[in-house]
């Protein structure tokens, strides 16, 4: 080197123009994960921006995991069902439609199994760093068109409930649930970074989700919450952190009521909740009610390996099946059927393993494994197939157990490594 090298100003030496490639993917990503919950126009702005990551990604090369092929399979199993019956509708527009939304809902949860496999604990945090803004973003939509700010409530709710920026109150309930988890972990787990931001994010979650009046997107994030603090206190790391978390959960738990109560203090509030918080409504008794239907579909099913074909359900019945299971062998036959089965029951698997065992990301999977846990449970009495955000996690849980796989074979490499003389 020379003395004249030595002796340049760091203004005169050239500056790189080389674009980065992984700050532009990442930043497109979490535009998409921002953009999830506007969707009352089709296509939304989410389709635009999956696929626009999607083909970056692409360009960038990619890289398939051993760890990611059972949930890869089963996902393209069920997805293989439901074209096979579709054979018999090919001419109509509605099945055809419908099949081609599970194909591209299909190719987003294959992508994100892929997506999160590495890089894994930076995706996942953008992941849910965008996620908890959109939910911030529909709450404030949500409460303040509830309350009547942007107009006559009734074109932005349905029947009293909550439903914008969403076509449907069901599906805005459950859209908050992974937001407040989110904010929840993050004061578990004492990460007082912008914590007037996590605190103001949990309320304005919690309050949407009320207003959505749903009973199946209470009884998930019910259940997530518990899931959160199970995993958070089993994997603490002392007795202290332990204690922080039950106490924080605690301390939680009772302001929401506090908040529910306050709510419930008008009284046309308490008495749509109390109309809404009953175990059914009309629709679902009686032998033509959502369950009677579902009941009933069962002996037909077993006698159509090929289903009723996509959206036959509702032509029989005159409602759609409210249930994820019945609808996955209603609209896929047994092979998309016993699919879905399987893609719940291993990822239940994984999702457990993740957020027990020590792993460098178990932290990651403590807020993916009880999101998507609630969704299986959801499962049970709505549709949700065809919900972008339930792909989201799934294919997320699955990327999580291909990273984990990957950590566990890197460790034992380097033990064998250092074990020979």
């Amino acid at each position: 080197m020379t003395e004249a090298s030595v002796n340049v100003a760091p203004a005169e030496r050239p500056v790189s123009r080389t674009l980065n490639y992984e700050k532009i993917l990442n930043s497109i990503f979490w535009i998409t994960s921002f953009s999830g919950s506007v969707v009352f126009i089709e296509p939304s702005p989410y389709d635009f921006f999956i696929l626009l990551t999607m083909i970056v990604w692409f360009l960038g090369g990619l890289r398939v995991l051993r760890g990611v092929m059972p949930g890869l399979v089963l996902l393209t199993l069920w997805t293989l069902g439901g074209y096979i019956s579709l054979i018999p509708y090919w001419n109509e527009k509605d099945p055809v439609e419908f099949m081609t939304h599970t194909l591209f809902i299909s190719t987003t949860g294959v992508f994100y199994m892929l997506f999160f496999s590495e890089n894994t604990s930076k995706r996942v945090g953008l992941l849910m760093s965008g996620y908890a803004a959109s939910c911030i973003l529909a709450s404030l939509i949500a409460i303040g068109s509830w309350w009547g700010l942007f107009g006559d409530p009734m074109t932005w709710t349905d029947w009293g409930r909550a439903k914008a920026p969403f076509k449907d109150p069901n599906v805005l309930g459950s859209y908050m649930v992974p937001g407040l988890l989110y904010f929840t972990q993050r004061l578990l787990l004492a990460r007082t970074r912008f914590l007037v931001v996590t605190i103001v994010g949990l309320l304005l979650c919690s309050t949407a989700l009320f207003i959505s009046f749903s009973r199946g997107a209470w009884a998930a994030a019910a259940f997530a919450l518990l899931l959160l603090a199970v995993f958070s206190t089993a994997t603490a790391d002392s007795h202290k952190m332990r204690f922080r978390v039950l106490f924080s959960m605690i301390v939680i738990v009772v302001g929401m009521g506090v908040g529910v109560v306050a709510v419930l203090s008008d009284a046309s509030v308490r008495e749509f909740f109390l109309k809404r918080a009953a175990t059914t409504q009309e629709y679902d008794e009686g032998p033509t009610g959502r369950f009677g239907n579902q009941l009933r579909s069962i002996p037909m099913l077993l006698e159509r390996p090929n289903g009723f074909g996509p959206l036959r359900f509702r032509l029989i019945f005159g409602i759609e099946p409210h249930n994820s299971y019945v609808n996955a062998f209603a609209s896929n036959g047994w092979l998309g059927g016993f699919a879905f089965l399987g893609l719940t029951t291993a990822t239940i698997f994984v999702g457990v393993r993740q957020c027990l065992k020590s792993n460098p990301f178990i932290r990651e999977s403590q807020l993916i494994a009880p999101a998507l846990f609630s969704y299986f449970l959801q499962g049970l009495q709505i549709d949700l197939d065809h919900w972008r955000f339930f792909w989201i996690f799934y294919g997320a849980a699955w990327g999580l157990e291909a990273a984990r796989k990957n950590w566990i074979s890197s460790q034992a490499r380097a033990g064998s490594t250092e074990s020979q003389p």
